[in-house]
């Protein structure tokens, strides 16, 4: 039986500062050729969600249909799924306080999430007493967590039919928080949706967005000159 950790045990571990990797997004054309590309694939309802939410992937693998709101439009983020050596799979606690936070889903990624249940449900049927209850949302056909690093190869292909250059999965939450900014969302809410510790973070991390929004902002101030 799986139990919530009430603490990450990897706050505890002291280890060397991972190596940083260079940041790639995709556009919103991009965007939407890999959703195009990837709609009658098993996993595409988690690239979606990924994309238009910004999650983290161990938090998307930790959802659990209970979290998701279908008829409100949204979900809530209480826990992610973590492979821990020696122990297997455990839900552990968002990455931080704010980590735990509730985001609204636009319509289009509601819609996928319904046609994605749908045929979890036809997955359910097929294995019949194989079938491992655990409500994730995102899961192996005979309902077991999903191995992030099984994942990999799976995006990569998925990039590969939309004709797009490999990158993270990561960089999925990267790309939402990128065109959300572009967008001209504001930061805070960039910060609330991504669970991040402080605006500061977001701002920093996503600094090479700032200088199109100043330039956004000149053209708006323009619009205070009467011959514009």
């Amino acid at each position: 039986m799986w139990q919530l950790i009430g603490r990450n045990p990897s706050e505890t571990v002291s280890v060397p500062r991972p190596e940083r990797h260079e940041m790639k997004t995709l556009n919103e054309a991009e965007v939407q050729n890999l959703f195009g590309a990837t709609s009658e694939d098993r996993f595409h309802a988690l690239w979606v969600l990924l994309t238009t939410t910004g999650l983290r992937l161990g938090e998307a693998c930790g959802l659990q249909w209970k979290d998701i709101d279908l008829e409100r439009g949204s979900l809530t983020v209480r826990r992610a799924l973590q492979r821990q050596k020696g122990v297997g799979f455990v839900f552990v606690e968002p990455k931080t306080r704010l980590s735990q936070r509730k985001v609204h889903l636009p319509p289009g990624t509601l819609a996928v999430l319904s046609a994605h249940r749908k045929r979890q449900l036809e997955e359910r049927l097929k294995a019949g007493a194989f079938w491992q209850e655990q409500d994730l949302v995102f899961c192996r056909p005979a309902g077991s967590p999903l191995e992030a690093t099984n994942l990999l190869p799976e995006f990569h292909r998925a990039l590969a039919k939309a004709a797009l250059p490999k990158i993270r999965i990561h960089d999925l939450r990267h790309t939402a928080a990128t065109l959300l900014l572009k967008m001209g969302e504001h930061p805070k809410v960039v910060q609330e949706m991504l669970g991040h510790s402080t605006i500061t973070l977001t701002l920093d991390t996503y600094s090479h967005v700032v200088p199109s929004m100043q330039e956004e902002a000149a053209r708006k101030m323009q619009t205070l000159f009467v011959n514009g």
